[in-house]
Formats: structure tokens, C-alpha cells, sequence
């Protein structure tokens, strides 16, 4: 069996059309799949969308998207685990090319991304450099990491000692311990953050990274972009390929 594990905070306009994706994504496979989507703390009407929209909804009160990785990942059946965020957009192709490779003995991995648009040319600067690095270091992003459950296992999990960046220790952490993939196919997710951000304050988070160092990861304050107040914004999901 596959479990999809969706961490969701206060996602009530993107997890319909995720879920939607997902599923249209999954039908083709012949395997069993579920969806469970980890609600971490959601004041609208996140749960009640995901469980209208055919998901498993695990209620947690985190705050802190590792442990609610791994919430999501110890009530899931199985035996592949799929982490996807709640404002991503996954194909058939994709999923595909992933179990074949999990079939094929990998061990886990992740694919190539692109966000959605529209971005501001800052954001589209960003894209330009990221997601490469991203794939040549050889990590999966946090939007689209998959695993065998024997192998996350092993490891630990994700850190639950990180705020942030979770998926770039579990892709080294998971690479030691056997063959891990960068896919060629790309999902798409959102840009969001680059666009209700400013490029101030966008240069002010990654400023104070670049002085705190890894300590600035083992704590929420600082990490507004990630737990800060939700911003409106209006997605744009495309066909992706």
C-alpha cells in the first residue's frame, strides 16, 4: 500500500484542489492507496474540506511541520510513504516514475519542482536557482519527498529537533543508508511565499540563517515565513509535465 501524508495548516483554499490532483494522479496505479491528511492546529475549515475530499483526517495540535510529518507517517498503513504539502499538485507521470523507482530498490527520494504562477521577478529568479540546487546536492524538496517505511524508520524520521529544513536532513540521513532518487519528472507547487512576501523581507529571513546558522532551526521564532500569520493569496494550479 501507498500512503499519501498530506501536513496541512489552515489550508482550506488549496487542500480541494491537492487532493483532487492526487487522486486523479493515483488512479491508474495498481496498488492500494490512502490519503491522510495531518491537520496541525487549523482554525478554518481545512479538516472538514479533506474529509469531504475522500482524505483520512488525523487531527494533531504540533505547530511544527517535522513532528507533524511523523505524526502523519506513524498512523499511516503503508509501506510506501509519500510526503506532499498541502499546496501541491501532483501527475500520474510522476507518481509513476517514483514506485518504479521504489520498485527498482530505491530506497526513497524526491522529484524536481517548479511553483506556480504568478511570481514576481524575484520569484522567478529564485526558480532559476533553487530547484537545481535542490537536485544537484541530490535532496528532495519538502513539497514531494517519498520513502520506503523500513527506511524512515530506520532513520528516525524527520528531526523533531528542526523547525525547518526538515526534508534536507532526511534526504541525507535516508541517502547513507541506500540508493536515493532526484526524479526528472516535476511537480508543481505553490509560490505562494514569494508572492505575499516582500524581497525585504524575504533577504531579512534568509539574512538572519545566514547569521544564527543551524541554531536558527531549532526554534519557531525567527521562522515567520514558515510559521508566521497566514497570508491571503490566490494559487493558480497548472497542468504539469
Amino acid at each position: 500500500m501507498i500512503s499519501f501524508i498530506i501536513p496541512a495548516y489552515n489550508e482550506q483554499a488549496n487542500i480541494g484542489r491537492t487532493l483532487q490532483a492526487l487522486q486523479q494522479a493515483a488512479q491508474p496505479l495498481d496498488i492500494a492507496c490512502e490519503i491522510l491528511v495531518v491537520d496541525d492546529a487549523s482554525t478554518d475549515r481545512t479538516a472538514s474540506l479533506a474529509a469531504a475530499g475522500g482524505a483520512r483526517v488525523l487531527t494533531v495540535r504540533k505547530r511544527h511541520i517535522a513532528a507533524t510529518r511523523n505524526a502523519g507517517a506513524h498512523a499511516a498503513q503503508g509501506e510506501y510513504l509519500f510526503f506532499i504539502d498541502a499546496d501541491t499538485w501532483v501527475n500520474a507521470p510522476l507518481l509513476h516514475a517514483a514506485i518504479h523507482a521504489l520498485q527498482q530498490g530505491a530506497i526513497g527520494g524526491g522529484s524536481r519542482f517548479r511553483f506556480d504562477r504568478p511570481l514576481p521577478w524575484y520569484g522567478k529568479i529564485a526558480e532559476i536557482i533553487v530547484p537545481p540546487l535542490y537536485s544537484l546536492a541530490g535532496l528532495a524538496s519538502g513539497s514531494f519527498l517519498f520513502c520506503t517505511r523500513s527506511a524512515f524508520e530506520a532513520v528516525g524520521g524527520f528531526d523533531e529537533r528542526r523547525y525547518a529544513s526538515e526534508e534536507v536532513w532526511l534526504s541525507l540521513a535516508l541517502r547513507k543508508r541506500g540508493r536515493f532518487v532526484i526524479l526528472r519528472e516535476r511537480v508543481i507547487t505553490s509560490g505562494r511565499k514569494l508572492r505575499v512576501y516582500s524581497l525585504r523581507e524575504t533577504f531579512r529571513l534568509f539574512g538572519y540563517l545566514l547569521r544564527t546558522g543551524p541554531r536558527a532551526l531549532r526554534q519557531r521564532e525567527g521562522l515567520e515565513f514558515w510559521y508566521g500569520e497566514r497570508r491571503t493569496d490566490t494559487p493558480k494550479p497548472e497542468e504539469s509535465g
